[in-house]
């Protein structure tokens, strides 16, 4: 796959507040993961400082009270989830292979 050459930015962990720009998909476009709208589903980007933005739905205040003990969400951070489909499409990109998905989690597998 070609990829254009992203300019060399340092990574600060995701936090500034300085802007950023989309470099990349990653993963497939939502109408080839079957979205009934073509739009509006899980979506994972890598930016130009080599970043990655995820589109999915905030599920912060019902998910935040699980997380382990060495886990936390900082006040300007979201847990957002992704559709199993989303992450493993990415995955493939980035890698350039399947994922290797275990037997026993193809019964868990989510479409939502």
């Amino acid at each position: 796959m070609d990829i254009p050459s992203r300019p060399t930015i340092a990574v600060d962990g995701g936090n500034s507040s300085r802007p950023s720009r989309i470099y990349r998909r990653v993963g497939l476009p939502p109408a080839q993961r079957g979205s009934a709208t073509n739009t509006t589903c899980p979506d994972i980007f890598e930016l130009v400082d080599g970043d990655f933005a995820v589109v999915g739905t905030d599920r912060t205040e019902e998910l935040r009270r699980q997380l382990p003990s060495d886990a936390g969400v900082a006040p300007y951070e979201r847990i957002v989830v992704i559709t199993r489909l989303t992450l493993l499409a990415a995955v493939k990109d980035l890698t350039g292979r399947e994922p290797q998905v275990p037997r026993a989690d193809l019964g868990r597998m989510s479409h939502s």
